[in-house]
């Protein structure tokens, strides 16, 4: 099932322009008079490209992820779009404008990401086969040979028919991971994938995304505290940083981040 493009130009797009990218994006929480403002003024990342965003906790990197995949919508954003290598762009921004639950929205989130949460969000009813597959049958992308290859590589075959409840913290993961692969999606986005995972199978994981991101001109943006691992695989880098913030009567924290290196 191929996304719906709001708009199809005539001429191939420039490489360096396809992608992932927003611009003047911004959110607030606010907890009584406390406030958490999120501005990011750039960010792009572009096919077969790997970008890890660093920060303290709290500094936002999961609510930028779950905007930049429209799991949640932003109090305002400039630009929000995909464009892929042959030149269709998908005004995702524009998507929100018909409800949280409009088919537009939901054919945008199954068809372009892989999504990899900090809890594995695996579906407990099914077991880690079935999981795995299960981005396939929503983005119509059936392939069992690849699942396979998935669950194969990230040590997952002895595990396939078990529910996740029977899985390990680490083992969820993998599964999450794998999910988010299956169905080979333009983009990944992955919270902290690594974090519950022992040295060895993070290097494992981290080395699969690059891999496909690689090979499959998968774009690949993940958060994560590891930035030696980062660091050593030669990820780059985008980092969030916060500083006070003053609203009137209200104070509080606002972190931004200016720009990306993909």
């Amino acid at each position: 099932m191929r996304v719906p493009a709001a708009q199809r130009p005539a001429a191939v797009a420039d490489a360096a322009s396809a992608g992932l990218r927003i611009e003047g994006m911004q959110a607030t929480l606010r907890d009584g008079d406390r406030l958490f403002r999120l501005e990011v003024e750039r960010l792009h990342v572009a096919p077969g490209r790997m970008l890890a965003l660093t920060g303290a906790s709290g500094s936002g990197k999961t609510l930028l992820l779950e905007m930049l995949g429209l799991l949640r919508r932003p109090d305002r954003v400039a630009r929000h779009v995909w464009r892929s290598a042959d030149g269709a762009v998908t005004e995702l921004g524009g998507l929100w404008a018909a409800g949280a639950r409009s088919p537009a929205l939901s054919a945008a989130r199954a068809g372009l990401f892989g999504f990899v949460p900090q809890s594995g969000g695996l579906l407990p009813f099914l077991d880690v086969r079935a999981n795995v597959a299960l981005p396939q049958q929503l983005a119509g992308r059936e392939d069992q040979r690849w699942c396979v290859e998935l669950l194969e590589r990230l040590a997952l075959s002895d595990v396939a028919r078990l529910l996740p409840t029977a899985l390990s913290i680490g083992q969820r993961q993998r599964a999450a991971i794998a999910r988010a692969l299956a169905h080979r999606p333009p983009f990944v986005i992955a919270d902290e994938p690594t974090a519950a995972l022992d040295p060895e199978a993070a290097d494992t994981a981290l080395g699969l995304l690059l891999e496909t991101a690689s090979a499959g001109g998968t774009g690949v943006l993940l958060s994560s505290h590891d930035l030696d691992r980062v660091t050593r695989l030669g990820i780059p880098q985008a980092r969030l940083e916060a500083a006070p913030l003053r609203d009137g009567a209200a104070e509080g924290v606002v972190s931004r981040l200016r720009g990306s290196p993909c």
